[in-house]
Order: structure tokens, then sequence, then C-alpha cells
């Protein structure tokens, strides 16, 4: 089995937007634009070829297609912008046609080659892209925090990941990630997505997937979230633990997704979808309230904006589960789709309710969560005292 067997990247190209450290004298010169940590993260994607085909930040016509319409300018599928902000008063300093260089914490990462400045409408994004102008939405809070002036063009990222980047033992890039799907003969590979510890709902729709591929990517976000998320590094280990002893290690591949959390619940559910085809994967997970915040969203808005695409639009397949519990009658984990029992036999804990036990160095009922995973929970939540 090879690579060619393997689904085709979103657009048929992987791209590739990487270049090696220029020399200083490059740089001598250029004009300079300080980024923010999404940027950063985005930077990273585009050129490793997870936003394929993406090749830069969107310009004007592929970010209101995009906005409007879940469409790039040429038709192609894609439901949530990538762009870069200025302030006015920077953008008037700036010239289409010029290189420039990208710096983060004052350190050049990237050359931006620059093809337009454009305005754009805030609120309309808020609204099309998150169905809300509620500025305590973090992704609506996100969009009304950029500058005034958005910049279109192709980049070049310079900055490589060393050995002792965060997370290296389990960063791969898509191409990587492909390599090892052919090596290892899995044709078709479903994708978790995770911003979250996994939990025994998780892990009962995860090995219910595994059932009919032949593989798993449990492929956590350790990108920008919310403060009050689990730590990147907290959930990491979770996952090392419940993997160690509770699945096939020949079947799943633990890889991080260095992408930032937008919260955009059905948009982002596809876009989820869209970058872990490019990552290799021919199908993906959608539970309930996938990439939700608060109450914006219905509980299964998320599946519900897949038959707003033809399927072949897409390429990769979503599967969809219902909320999953475990039923003290059938004594096994299920959802209302095989159980036919009462909600008071099902055992449901909040969010809340959990961090509430873990603070108090409290386990979690071993039906809720395996006491491997509870334990690191408990010993962060502790420590964080």
């Amino acid at each position: 089995m090879n690579e060619a067997k393997l689904i085709a990247p979103h657009g048929g190209q992987l791209i590739n937007r990487q270049v090696a450290l220029p020399a200083l004298e490059e740089l001598e010169g250029l004009p300079q634009i300080e980024i923010n940590v999404r940027a950063v993260s985005d930077l990273e994607l585009i050129a490793n070829g997870a936003f394929s085909p993406l090749e830069g930040f969107m310009g004007e016509a592929d970010y209101k297609r995009v906005v409007e319409e879940m469409r790039l300018a040429n038709g192609l599928a894609w439901s949530l912008p990538i762009t870069l902000s200025v302030s006015k008063e920077k953008a008037a300093m700036l010239s289409e046609g010029q290189k420039i260089v990208l710096s983060f914490n004052s350190q050049p990462v990237a050359f931006f080659f620059l093809n337009e400045k454009f305005g754009y409408d805030k609120e309309l994004e808020a609204q099309k892209v998150y169905r809300t102008t509620d500025e305590a939405h973090p992704g609506v809070k996100a969009v009304y925090q950029q500058e005034e002036i958005l910049l279109g063009g192709k980049i070049e990222l310079f900055r490589k990941r060393t050995p002792e980047a965060p997370f290296a033992p389990h960063f791969r890039e898509p191409a990587q990630t492909r390599q090892v799907f052919a090596e290892k003969g899995w044709r078709t590979v479903v994708a978790f997505q995770t911003r979250n510890p996994v939990h025994r709902a998780h892990e009962y729709i995860q090995k219910t997937a595994m059932e009919t591929v032949d593989g798993l990517l449990l492929h956590p976000l350790v990108g920008e979230t919310k403060s009050d998320d689990v730590p990147a590094e907290v959930r990491m280990e979770c996952y090392e633990v419940l993997l160690e002893k509770y699945y096939p290690a020949n079947r799943v591949l633990l890889s991080v997704f260095p992408a930032a959390m937008r919260y955009a619940g059905p948009r982002e559910a596809i876009f989820h979808a869209i970058v872990r085809k490019n990552y290799g994967c021919s199908h993906i997970i959608i539970g309930r309230d996938h990439a939700g915040v608060g109450s914006y969203y219905g509980t299964y808005d998320a599946q519900h904006i897949f038959k707003e695409f033809e399927g072949a639009e897409l390429g990769i397949q979503p599967l969809f589960f219902e909320n999953s519990f475990f039923c003290k009658i059938c004594g096994n984990m299920a959802s209302t789709k095989t159980c036919p029992h009462g909600a008071e036999n099902h055992l449901l804990l909040s969010g809340t309710k959990v961090r509430e036990m873990l603070a108090a160095g409290e386990f979690p009922p071993s039906e809720f969560s395996r006491p491997e995973v509870a334990a690191v929970l408990v010993k962060a939540y502790s420590s964080a005292k």
C-alpha cells in the first residue's frame, strides 16, 4: 500500500511553502509586520500543507466568498477566513507587490508577498461565520480585536521546528502522517478532533468508528484555546496514558494539530474535516456540539451543516455520533440509538461538576473517565490551586 491510494489533498495538491532560513542580508531593509500567536499557527499550517490549497493569507475575492458562501473564489469548499490584519496606518506604509518580513516576538518567521490590501466588515464576518455578533463569544471577540485592514498574499515560512519544540515527539506535518498511514498499510483513516481530555464517551465513539476503518488519527488541537480549557500539556499526558492501556498500538496514531481554536461550531466542523483530509484521513468523527462554545449552536448543528455540501465537494466522509453515556441497566456505553432506557439510568456529568470533583481531588466515576486519565487531571487541578 502506498500514499497514492490515500485520499487526495483538498484541491488535489499538498502545498509546501517552507523555505530555509534566509541570510540576514536578505532581511535587511524589508518592511516588517509583527504577528500574533494565531497568525503564527496559521502560517505554519499554510506552509506545511494542512490548509491546502491555500498558499498564503486570503485575498479579497476568497475572503468575501468564504464569508458569504463557504467557498473560495474558484468555488472550492472552504468554511473559515484565514486572514492577516494590520492597522490603517501600517497598511498605508505598505505597497502591493512588496516583499515583507513577518515576525513573532521580534524574530523573523516568514516572508509575505503582499498582493492586495482591503477593508472588511467585522460584524458581517462575525454573523456569517460564528452566527452571532456577541463579543462574549471567543471567536467573535478575536475578530473584533483584529485591525481594520486585511492583507492578502502568499507566504514562505522559514521558522523550523526543533527537537525541543512543544510536543515534538507527536508533531507530524500532513506529508508525514500520510507517510505513516502508507507504511502501516492504512487506506481508510478516521480523525478525531479534540481540545479536551478523552473520556469514556469519546473512547466509545472512537472505537465504534475504528470497527469500520483501518486506523484512527487521534489529533488533539494544541494551538491557542480559551484560558479555562485544560492546558495542552495536561491533555497530551491524558491521551498517552489512555492509549498505553486501552487502544491497540498498531491501529492508532497520536499526533498534534497546532491550530488555533476558533469555536466556530458548524463552520469549524467543515474546516476540521477539510484539514484532516489534507493529513490523509478519509473519515472524521463529528459528535455533539463539535467546536462549539456556550449555547451559541444547536446540539447537532455541526452535523446538519454537512448537508449544505455535495459529498464529492468535501471528499472526506463525516461519521455522525449522538451524545454517548454509560447506561446503568445496559451495563455499558451507549447512545439513544442503541439504549432503550430512560435518562434517569444514564450517567452524565457536566463539565462544571467534573472540574469541581477534580479540584477537590475526587476521581470521577470509572464509567465516566478511565482512572489513569482521572489521575492525571486530579494531579493537574490540585497543583493549580
